[in-house]
């Protein structure tokens, strides 16, 4: 009852807060109920991006955090997705629900389940579904000195480039919980323009298995990358064009890794960094 208190104590510094971005052609509402809240929104949602005063019109998406009755709520429209017991508790479902609708409203722009990073002018991609260990690669090869771009969205163009989607990163740190981490706090810069691709690794991950990694050819990257796209190839065809590009200056390989830390010394050896 005592932390209950003092968490409704903190949430009235700020009885409410609000701002509004623009990612990816999508208008955002965000709205705390309370300083902790908005504290939470305004570090983990899309933390690239200018916030801006409340624009004209209603947004595409309205996005709530609050507090009653002791803990807190994530809330879209009147629809409440989730509760915690602290703001934080709440960022993964915040993150996972940004995402699926900038993926939903693309329009120039196709995703693929990947993690990126840039190295020397040139992406890195990192395919793979959800719960791949993408995020443990990524956040390795940021304490390396690499550039964030995602840990979970590779956006590429027409012309087969990647553009920077710098999301929080979603780490487990060992255990079966998600948690956010700001590239930032790796002391990794974050993607500011679009680049090529320079490798493709498609990395199956094995607790228990050895580094057992071969190259592949571009062919088979592409399919790498159509198996590995949220989109549906009937409604956009023309991926097939855009993710050709993607793989066409592209070294591919494919296989078991296990150790991040392991993984990303044999990376490093065969990109030549």
């Amino acid at each position: 009852m005592e932390n209950s208190r003092k968490r409704e104590d903190q949430c009235s510094v700020k009885d409410s807060g609000s701002f509004d971005l623009e990612a990816f052609g999508v208008h955002f509402r965000l709205t705390a109920g309370c300083a902790d809240a908005y504290v939470t929104l305004d570090r983990y949602v899309f933390p690239w991006l200018r916030r801006i005063e409340a624009k004209a019109g209603r947004p595409d998406l309205t996005v709530r955090m609050d507090q009653a009755a002791g803990e807190f709520r994530l809330s879209v429209g009147d629809v409440v997705l989730a509760t915690a017991a602290e703001p934080l508790g709440l960022v993964r479902v915040l993150i996972q629900t940004l995402d699926e609708v900038i993926i939903q409203r693309l329009t120039t722009l196709r995703a693929v389940h990947a993690g990126a990073v840039e190295w020397r002018g040139r992406v890195l991609l990192l395919p793979g579904a959800t719960h791949a260990g993408k995020s443990a690669l990524v956040a390795e090869l940021l304490r390396r000195g690499a550039t964030y771009f995602s840990d979970e969205y590779a956006l590429i163009d027409a012309e087969g480039r990647v553009h920077p989607y710098p999301r929080p990163l979603l780490v487990r740190n060992g255990g079966p919980e998600q948690h956010p981490l700001l590239s930032r706090e790796l002391n990794a810069p974050a993607g500011d323009a679009p680049a090529h691709v320079g490798w493709i690794f498609a990395l199956a991950y094995n607790p228990e298995s050895a580094w057992g990694v071969t190259t592949v050819s571009q062919s088979e990257a592409l399919m790498t990358l159509l198996r590995n796209t949220p989109h549906a190839l009937a409604e956009s065809p023309e991926m097939i064009g855009t993710f050709e590009c993607a793989v066409s200056q592209a070294e591919c390989f494919a296989g078991v890794r296990g150790d991040a830390a392991e993984a990303v010394d044999k990376i490093s050896q065969l990109i030549g960094v």
